[in-house]
């Protein structure tokens, strides 16, 4: 599990193809790995990835990734030299300042527009169809690993909105997007939970 709290960024070193999946291998320059371990779980631009190789002497991290994540996420376009988001798992007892993440990746969405508004960044996306239905006003969505407050819901549109602080802007990702850059998308499990019983009641 996750808080939506990125730690900071590190570079892809290396991409390796294998048989149904690739090998992503990050830098540990910032120590965000110091105490990793095989198995354990963190969250890449928001995916959940577990660790398979740890590369001390190169300081390097692998990542195994299968095709059928790279199919619903950014990773498949992620090349040698990207900075991505990096949190690791969270510990129990630790302060979370953010929401539950699973790192499960719903898919992507794409930024509609951008506006920057003082060192603040507002930044409208569209949600895929059929999923705009699991987001509401001042509820919350995890984007690229990031836990981001709900500011605008539009359904007929099948847009919302979200706004960033100068401090998420210097430590992620964020700071270098684009209008029609697509974002790795995670839907809120009790929120989807709720939303589909209740569809399913109405349906009865």
């Amino acid at each position: 599990m996750y808080t939506g709290i990125v730690q900071g960024l590190e570079k892809v070193v290396d991409i390796q193809k294998g048989n149904g999946f690739i090998t992503l291998v990050v830098s540990d320059q910032q120590g965000f790995f110091n105490d990793v371990f095989i198995g354990a779980s963190v969250a890449i631009n928001g995916v959940c990835l577990t660790v398979t190789t740890i590369d001390t002497a190169q300081q390097h991290i692998h990542f195994d990734i299968s095709d059928v994540t790279l199919a619903l996420t950014t990773l498949k376009d992620v090349q040698i030299g990207d900075e991505v988001n990096i949190e690791r798992s969270a510990k129990v007892g630790a302060e979370n300042g953010g929401h539950n993440l699973y790192g499960h990746i719903e898919g992507t969405a794409t930024v509609a527009s951008l506006e920057r508004r003082g060192e603040t960044l507002h930044v409208d996306l569209t949600i895929p169809a059929g999923n705009i239905k699991y987001f509401f006003l001042k509820g919350f969505i995890g984007l690229n690993g990031c836990s981001l407050t709900i500011n605008r819901v539009d359904r007929a549109l099948g847009e919302i909105s979200v706004d960033l602080i100068p401090e998420t802007l210097r430590l992620t990702t964020w700071k270098n997007i684009q209008p029609g850059d697509e974002v790795n998308y995670e839907i809120d499990q009790m929120t989807r939970t709720l939303v589909d019983t209740l569809e399913n009641l109405h349906q009865r």
